[in-house]
């Protein structure tokens, strides 16, 4: 059985950094697209960013375009969220999310990944 668990995120000050982290168990990173999605109370849940198993990253979000990055570490099988530039509206609880597929980004509906990360709350504010 496979695990995702995500950790890095916390509390910090608008315009602050935080990176999340999404380390994988029983499956290997590098041939799963991993997305990222984000739900804030009362909000559906978005995608936020995402890197296809080739390694080409997209920002889903206009939101977040030039801020968010998607990155991946095959030695580690750990997959990140680098999130710049922080915003009180980044406030979320974020979660990964893996599907085994060469197909790119974009085209995936919430109930087709395999597997889900628990979550980890990121809170933006002064």
């Amino acid at each position: 059985q496979a695990h995702l668990v995500e950790s890095g995120g916390g509390s910090v000050q608008p315009g602050g950094s935080l990176r999340l982290s999404c380390a994988a168990s029983g499956l290997s990173l590098e041939y799963y697209l991993v997305s990222w999605y984000r739900q804030a109370p009362g909000k559906e849940r978005e995608e936020v960013s995402c890197i296809t198993r080739s390694g080409e990253t997209t920002d889903s979000a206009d939101s977040v375009k030039g801020r968010f990055t998607s990155s991946r570490d095959s030695d580690t099988n750990t997959a990140y969220l680098q999130m710049n530039d922080l915003r009180p509206e980044d406030t979320a609880v974020y979660y990964c999310a893996v599907k085994f597929t060469r197909r790119p980004c974009g085209l995936l509906g919430l109930y087709d990944y395999d597997y889900w990360g628990q979550g980890t709350q990121v809170t933006i504010s002064s």
